[in-house]
């Protein structure tokens, strides 16, 4: 298979036609649709199935596209690092984080290199966003230089720099008769419907025994769970209900609307800073991984900052009992929304 033949396959995937794709790369609808079935006949299978001159992509093609997409942002990334040494360009640092730190903490982080003069560092830092398993296996696979994410983080090959524990928050409607309280009962809570996230082995596992413990009983109990914290941020300012959430996103991304409470009960968010064990720390990472944990600090009331040898003690102090981190524990009437 050759480069033109992969592109052509991801640009009709990426538009939707042989038509638009072939608008996009600049080639003649001939063109593309010859280096399609190239490929096809490359690889032994049919990527589209065809209908006059409409295109369907296959399940095989579905399958294909997210290794065909992550070679070719590979290769751009070569491209672009290559034009950077010839005019002279340091390498930028390639950030993997989850969606509520790359949103609500990594921002503040770099305004802080920004206020320390360190701009040079902020400047080449290339962020994105992944879910927290996503993030070790980039840090671990070397496509990127630092991680930042939810704990556990025991994969073999990791440097831990610190851990973060952090009480979580509830988040209302500001007009919620519970908005206007300090601090907030989650036995109060509990009545509501929830809306919270749907990784029933992090954050939802310790929510689901809280409530236990805040209600002593076992119900149903209405759920709509999402895969970011923006989204059940958003759902809450749409009147459908009431969450806890970790607190990056919440005071970090702070939406009109919404009204952000301690709670009575402790349920802690529990993050780190990783990078590989094998790569040198630069001083652009040094100078991150502490603003990271500076901005962490002044954003986060609670915040507590743990040495990396701890990781094992801190997941045993709050280990989910195995029913509670069950998806199916309690009883849930729930709805799934997500990016």
């Amino acid at each position: 298979m050759e480069l033109r033949q992969l592109e052509a396959f991801a640009a009709v995937m990426s538009t939707g036609s042989v038509t638009a794709a072939g608008r996009v790369l600049g080639r003649s609808q001939p063109a593309v649709t010859r280096l399609v079935q190239e490929l096809e006949s490359a690889i032994g299978y049919p990527l589209f199935s065809r209908n006059g001159p409409r295109v369907s992509p296959t399940e095989q093609a579905f399958l294909l596209f997210e290794d065909v997409e992550h070679a070719l942002q590979s290769l751009q990334q070569i491209r672009h690092r290559a034009r950077e040494i010839e005019h002279g360009v340091s390498r930028p640092l390639h950030v993997l984080a989850t969606s509520a730190l790359a949103a609500g903490l990594i921002p503040a982080a770099l305004a802080l290199l920004d206020q320390r003069g360190d701009k040079a560092a902020a400047a080449q830092i290339h962020l994105r966003s992944a879910s927290p398993e996503r993030v070790a296996h980039g840090v671990l696979a070397g496509t990127a230089q630092l991680g930042v994410t939810s704990l556990p983080l025991e994969h073999r090959g990791l440097q831990v720099h610190w851990i973060a524990e952090a009480p979580c928050v509830a988040v209302l409607p500001e007009d919620d008769p519970l908005a206007q309280l300090d601090v907030v009962p989650l036995a109060e809570l509990a009545q509501r419907r929830m809306i919270t996230l749907a990784n029933p082995y992090r954050l939802m596992g310790r929510l689901s025994e809280a409530f236990a413990a805040a209600t002593h009983e076992e119900r149903t109990r209405q759920f709509i769970k999402t895969n970011s914290s923006v989204n059940a941020m958003a759902a809450v300012r749409a009147g459908l209900g009431v969450s806890v959430l970790e607190p990056v996103t919440a005071l970090g991304l702070p939406l009109a609307g919404v009204a952000v409470r301690a709670i009575d009960t402790s349920i802690p968010f529990l993050f780190g800073v990783v990078s590989p064990q094998t790569l040198p720390m630069t001083p652009a990472m040094e100078g991150l991984v502490n603003a990271l944990a500076d901005a962490a600090q002044a954003l986060v009331p609670g915040f507590v900052r743990h040495d990396a040898a701890r990781h094992t003690e801190l997941l045993m102090q709050h280990a989910v009992p195995q029913r509670a981190a069950s998806p199916h524990f309690p009883t849930e009437q729930e709805e799934e929304i997500f990016q």
